[in-house]
């Protein structure tokens, strides 16, 4: 039996929870689960063919040739000749040890970056990642939950209605989750030169709201920092255990709950 909260944090009634929350919890699955999601999202990359290449420089090492580099004490590299700019004449140019050479092992767009992964498995990963939802040493090693003592959570399909943060606020401060919404406000610089490329601070991983319908919620989700809203069919690996790790604190719905026993 779980309890159901109304939108003022109380409790309105008691309903039975799907089987799916009784599954056992393989967090292996879950992180091969996750690492494929992730592989089925990644772009092939690598260099310009001729990357290193468009340039006049060619070999002069002949022997018995005009221009030749015989006995000079020079490495015999393909350089530049004739009219260039000053102080780049017989500059090397294409091999990789060179400036503006070629680039020597680059990344080949080639590459196969997909992972496999059966059905029954990632059917039992999103299986394992919901159950772990309810378990409460999980889910506490990620949240703060020092008001809350039972899991899942559980709310009034009311809630999908809600178009407005400061009531969704209201509602998760009512159940004991000032301080969850306390953590979510901190924010750490990135290390390194990500934060000259647009993604300057690290954010925290919040509440996910399992949802029937996502329409008017999802306005009042986005202002919360690290919190999302999903729909019921398009539930994930990827949502519930962010980074392969499983136990993410989620809000589900009534309504989210009576299609999870019929799914």
């Amino acid at each position: 039996m779980v309890k159901i909260f109304g939108l003022d944090g109380k409790i309105k009634e008691e309903i039975n929870l799907p089987k799916v929350f009784s599954h056992p919890i393989r967090e292996d699955l879950i992180l091969r689960a996750f690492l494929a999601i992730k592989s089925h999202k990644r772009q092939p990359y690598g260099p310009d063919e001729l990357s290193g290449l468009r340039t006049s420089a060619h070999y002069h090492g002949e022997r018995r040739e005009r221009y030749s580099m015989m006995n000079r004490g020079i490495a015999r590299h393909q350089r530049l000749h004739g009219k260039t700019v000053p102080g780049l004449f017989w500059q090397a140019r294409i091999a990789p040890q060179t400036k503006g050479g070629r680039p020597s092992h680059p990344p080949l767009p080639e590459k196969n970056w997909y992972q496999k992964i059966n059905k029954k498995e990632k059917i039992k990963a999103i299986a394992s990642a919901i159950a772990a939802t309810a378990v409460l040493d999980l889910v506490k090693n990620r949240h703060r939950l020092d008001g809350l003592k039972e899991l899942p959570i559980v709310v009034e399909d009311g809630i999908e209605n809600v178009s407005k943060t400061k009531e969704v606020t209201e509602f998760l401060e009512a159940i004991g989750l000032k301080e969850e919404l306390e953590r979510l406000k901190e924010r750490k610089i990135r290390a390194g030169k990500g934060k000259m490329r647009g993604r300057k601070y690290k954010k925290k991983k919040g509440i996910l709201f399992v949802v029937k319908n996502d329409e008017k919620i999802k306005k009042a989700i986005e202002n919360i920092p690290g919190c999302e809203v999903v729909r019921v069919k398009d539930l994930s690996v990827e949502h519930l255990a962010p980074g392969g790790k499983p136990g993410r604190l989620t809000v589900f719905t009534k309504g989210a709950i009576e299609e999870l026993e019929k799914m």
